[in-house]
């Protein structure tokens, strides 16, 4: 644009004004103010098109609740169902929840060596968890895990790898970000998300039936206190 406007000015006649006029003076200025505007407009835009992908995500770490409080307050689920080594995901307050049955090969490779040094927090220090599953099992027993099926990284829901003739530890992967837990839902050092994946209050029923809304071994845990993003 300003090597254009030089070139109209080099081929005046004498008799025309030497110095550019107004209208090229308020061409060149206007010009980058025109294109600041855009810049900001598409910014805008993009920033409410990342915010509003971003809020489902965001927004689901609240949970929902139905018109019985009580009721979404606490859930029964049969574990007779659920074969070694596979989970099946309940929804409690609104949050997808995680019910996996380890096998022995499982519960082997949370206290594999090396693997402490891997993970964020492997004795589970940060409060994402009742006291009665801070533990290296991180449940109320260590055949049964349940666990918020929600990365602590951006919200969404991860993906269940059971264990397999190749890797028979099992683990969970997020999708969207390349978040990585183990099957304790413990979070690997390499990776985005800053927490283990939380764990509801869990009462053990029966051998085959838990109760999600309520720890027997931590009555006053409260999940809103965990240190969730």
């Amino acid at each position: 644009m300003i090597g254009g406007l030089l070139s109209k000015r080099e081929t005046m006649t004498s008799d025309q004004p030497s110095s550019p006029s107004e209208t090229e003076i308020s061409v060149v200025e206007s010009a980058p103010k025109r294109r600041d505007v855009l810049a900001s407009v598409t910014v805008g835009l993009g920033c409410a098109g990342a915010c509003a992908l971003a809020y489902p995500f965001l927004d689901s770490l609240n949970g929902t609740r139905g018109e019985n409080a009580a009721e979404d307050d606490t859930i029964e689920v049969d574990l007779s169902a659920i074969a070694p080594g596979q989970q099946v995901i309940v929804k409690w307050r609104g949050w997808p929840v995680f019910v996996q049955r380890r096998t022995p090969d499982m519960l082997a490779a949370l206290r594999a060596p090396g693997l402490d040094q891997r993970l964020r927090d492997p004795a589970s220090t940060i409060m994402q968890q009742p006291k009665d599953a801070a533990n290296w099992h991180r449940s109320v027993v260590p055949e049964i895990g349940v666990y918020v099926g929600i990365c602590t990284h951006l919200g969404c829901v991860p993906n269940y790898d059971p264990p397999s003739t190749a890797d028979t530890s099992g683990h969970y992967a997020c999708p969207c970000h390349g978040s990585q837990f183990d099957a304790a839902g413990r979070a690997f050092k390499d990776a985005p998300a800053p927490y283990n994946l939380p764990v509801p209050p869990v009462t053990m029923l029966t051998p085959n039936r838990v109760q999600i809304g309520k720890s027997k071994g931590d009555p006053g845990f409260d999940i809103a206190n965990i240190q969730q993003i």
